[in-house]
């Protein structure tokens, strides 16, 4: 019952399936190694959409399964109380998610089930989130003696600010699909079995504007949390001189005064 992620590019558009719906997309160590392989090959694109395979799950978080071999680890580590191992599997994991949301792109999660755990996670690591109306999010972890560990907690933090996120972490409850777009936790409910269609739609919507305006707007917006408000002002002047000079804007004002709709090409050498 090994896991795989799927790449599929569709138009401008990068499609990232997590596939394992026999344990609702749970993250075993063969999904964690597809992904970071995929990852390490991932064709060129404007926006990433993640989702999950079936119409039951988005992904159920880690698989705490004993055949998962990174639960045999934290096995050997907690009857040792020796945290090295955890380090190494921990960081492991981590450097996937952090590549696959150090992308230069959008990446939107097409929330198409149940999303727990670490794959509520992942789905908080997003840029953009669209859910399906069935669909139940959960940041359980605590509920198993365990806390978020894939950067996580600290998205969430961001997203809903201090009071809201511990809400959802320390009760480890279920929010469904019009809470969570109430709370501000996702930007969209599909139509019942839309969730993929309609971040395809999303992620379709942003591929046609400039492919550098996208990516200097959403380092921008990526970065600001981290800076003051001095130095976010800052970056942003710098990202749209740059910007401006790289002459993509010629395409995009070219067609407003034409009347017609702009074509973007793909940056140089990207």
């Amino acid at each position: 019952m090994s896991g795989d992620v799927l790449c599929e590019v569709r138009g401008h558009v990068a499609v990232l399936t997590l596939s394992r719906p026999e344990r609702r997309n749970a993250l075993d160590r063969s999904t964690w190694r597809k992904l970071g392989s995929v990852l390490e090959r991932l064709p060129r694109a404007r926006a990433i959409v993640v989702t999950g395979a079936g119409d039951r799950a988005f992904c159920a978080g880690m698989d705490v399964n004993p055949d998962n071999p990174h639960i045999a680890g934290i096995t050997d580590a907690v009857q040792t109380h020796d945290r090295r191992p955890v380090d190494a599997m921990l960081g492991e994991l981590r450097s996937i998610v952090d590549r696959l949301f150090a992308q230069p792109l959008p990446v939107i999660a097409a929330i198409n089930g149940l999303a727990f755990g670490g794959g509520a996670e992942l789905a908080a690591r997003c840029d953009l989130r669209v859910v399906d109306p069935a669909a139940t999010i959960c940041f359980s972890e605590t509920r198993l003696g365990l806390m978020p560990d894939l950067g996580g907690g600290v998205a969430l933090t961001r997203l809903l600010g201090p009071s809201r996120a511990a809400d959802l972490i320390l009760t480890a409850r279920r929010v469904d699909a019009h809470e969570a777009l109430a709370l501000g936790l996702v930007n969209r409910v599909s139509a019942p079995g839309g969730a993929l269609a309609e971040a395809m739609e999303l992620a379709e919507s942003i591929a046609k504007n400039g492919p550098r305006a996208v990516r200097e707007s959403l380092a921008i917006i990526r970065r600001t949390p981290d800076l003051s408000l001095e130095d976010a002002l800052a970056l942003e002047l710098d990202r749209a001189c740059t910007l401006i000079a790289s002459g993509e804007c010629v395409f995009g004002i070219g067609a407003f005064l034409s009347r017609s709709e702009p074509v973007f090409p793909d940056p140089e050498g990207e």
